[in-house]
């Protein structure tokens, strides 16, 4: 289901790319995900019918021209915006932690230590750069998925 998802994504945003000449935006892309989502059992004449809801939750981060945008969207086609959010297991327990402990003036790196103590306290086994794996999503680079010896440096940093 998740492949389906962010594969329907990267088309919408290639397409948008193609037309407009600009890159599309976080808001946007997230709202095609949801508008696949609302497409279960809806068939137009031999338009393809998908044969049941997805099953996945996706937390999408993003910067466009509102800067840093984050969203989650959910299997029955909703999404909603927010500045920090925990989804899965223990995610009650994480989002309430989140919510203490966050602000917006952060740094990058204060904000993985805050996400990572988080996660360290909800998760049932012991933290490590096994088990754990950080992306950031910044202007100047990108999409970054950080070594697994930077987050075992940020673990033993905790």
């Amino acid at each position: 289901d998740s492949r389906t998802i962010i594969d329907h994504a990267r088309v919408e945003a290639q397409n948008y790319q193609f037309t407009f000449q600009e890159p599309i935006s976080v808001k946007s892309v997230t709202q095609s995900i949801g508008d696949l989502a609302l497409r279960f059992g809806e068939g137009v004449d031999d338009a393809k019918v998908m044969s049941r809801p997805f099953g996945v939750a996706l937390l999408v981060a993003g910067h466009d021209e509102n800067g840093p945008q984050l969203y989650h969207a959910d299997p029955s086609g909703t999404f909603t915006q927010y500045r920090a959010r925990a989804i899965g297991a223990g995610s009650e327990g994480a989002q309430t932690e989140l919510s203490d402990i966050y602000h917006p003036t952060a740094s990058l790196k204060e904000a993985i230590t805050q996400a990572l103590t988080v996660l360290k306290q909800v998760m049932e086994e012991k933290l490590s750069a096994v088990n754990v794996q950080v992306a950031t999503v910044t202007k100047d680079e990108g999409f970054k998925v950080l070594d697994e010896e930077e987050v075992k440096t940020m673990i033993q940093g905790l």
